[in-house]
């Protein structure tokens, strides 16, 4: 819709495991740890990507019960975190999207559908 502030789409997983810090041993806490330093973005942005935007982090497996908070938007995935990923930016067609991961798969999967593209270091 005409108006929406661009949305900016986390793959949590990914991004949580471009850093080696012991995330493997609380996995919930590390998406949390994400996600709450993911809302200043929500009216600063990133130097590439100006806001405000509309910040989403997609959550899986054992994260899957992390709640949004004021200025994040989580949105857990039933299976495959990338699907939601490509359902998202495929719904989401009419607005800038950019997804923040550094999967091959998923990057191929969302520039396809017009998305642009940041890796992990961007909100890390």
């Amino acid at each position: 819709m005409d108006g929406d502030p661009p949305l900016l789409i986390v793959d949590a997983a990914n991004v949580v495991g471009s850093v080696p810090d012991g995330w493997w041993r609380d996995r919930r806490g590390a998406n949390e740890r994400l996600r709450d330093s993911l809302i200043p973005l929500r009216d600063n942005g990133l130097p590439s990507f100006p806001g405000p935007l509309e910040v989403v982090l997609v959550v899986e497996g054992a994260a899957r019960d992390v709640s949004g908070v004021e200025g994040v938007r989580v949105v857990s995935a039933p299976g495959s975190g990338d699907d939601a990923i490509v359902d998202l930016v495929r719904s989401s067609a009419s607005r800038h999207c950019v997804v923040v991961t550094a999967d091959r798969g998923l990057r191929t999967r969302v520039t396809e559908l017009g998305a642009d593209l940041l890796g992990p270091r961007a909100v890390r």
